[in-house]
């Protein structure tokens, strides 16, 4: 989920195509060590559905972002923040139900879809990825598991069409460089400190700071 809130914060301060393109092998590096983690517990129901489709709409997003402006950009940021919080209110008061989802495959090709789209432009993937697998209640190892490698994967796939499009460059994996010994140091530590912090409390620090964010983006676009 913090995903979601890295490109438009990083956006207050660069072109959205430069931030993605900076904060990708970050994520790439962020991966290995995640699925370290969480390997052995996966959905292999759920990957064969997503990834396919995810193929897809990286294809579409690195075909459509020349022609997409940086404002649309910072819009479409806003609009996927928007849906993800509003999302996020609606399972918070939702009545939990004994019964389980399992949405239709073509559901699922859908989301794949969307999520490969979003996660090009500004790897935001989250809210489109969660709106299939959340239903379904998986066990929380699964579910960890699945969202790892599906992004992971999704991550590697964006990586080539990057560098074709020249949001990958030799500048910005330089910069890369630098940072990945706090990435690797974050991770650890995010991982021992969530262990010890109530995962509702984080959930609501980060929607607090997107919603923040997002107005933000929205007074750049309409009273900058």
């Amino acid at each position: 989920m913090v995903a979601v809130l890295s490109v438009p914060l990083m956006s207050i301060f660069m072109p959205p195509a430069a931030a993605a393109g900076l904060l990708l092998p970050l994520y790439l590096v962020a991966d290995v060590y995640a699925i370290y983690l969480y390997k052995g517990s996966f959905s292999s129901r759920n990957l064969k559905i997503l990834l396919p489709s995810a193929v897809v709409g990286v294809a579409f997003g690195f075909f459509s972002v020349a022609y997409i402006s940086g404002d649309f950009v910072k819009l479409l940021l806003v609009g996927i923040s928007v849906s993800y919080l509003l999302s996020s209110v609606r399972r918070r008061l939702a009545v939990v139900r004994s019964n389980v989802s399992r949405p239709p495959v073509s559901r699922g090709l859908f989301w794949g879809a969307l999520a490969g789209l979003t996660s090009y432009i500004s790897h935001a993937g989250g809210p489109p990825y969660q709106a299939y697998v959340l239903p379904q209640r998986l066990p929380r190892p699964t579910y960890l598991g699945t969202t790892t490698i599906f992004f992971a994967a999704v991550n590697v796939m964006k990586m080539p069409a990057f560098i074709v499009a020249e949001q990958v460059s030799w500048a910005a994996l330089q910069q890369a460089v630098f940072l990945i010994p706090l990435v690797l140091l974050g991770a650890w530590s995010g991982v021992h400190f969530l262990r010890r912090l109530d995962e509702g409390v984080f959930y609501t620090v980060v929607e607090l700071a997107l919603a923040a964010v997002s107005v933000k983006l929205l007074f750049d676009v309409f009273w900058r």
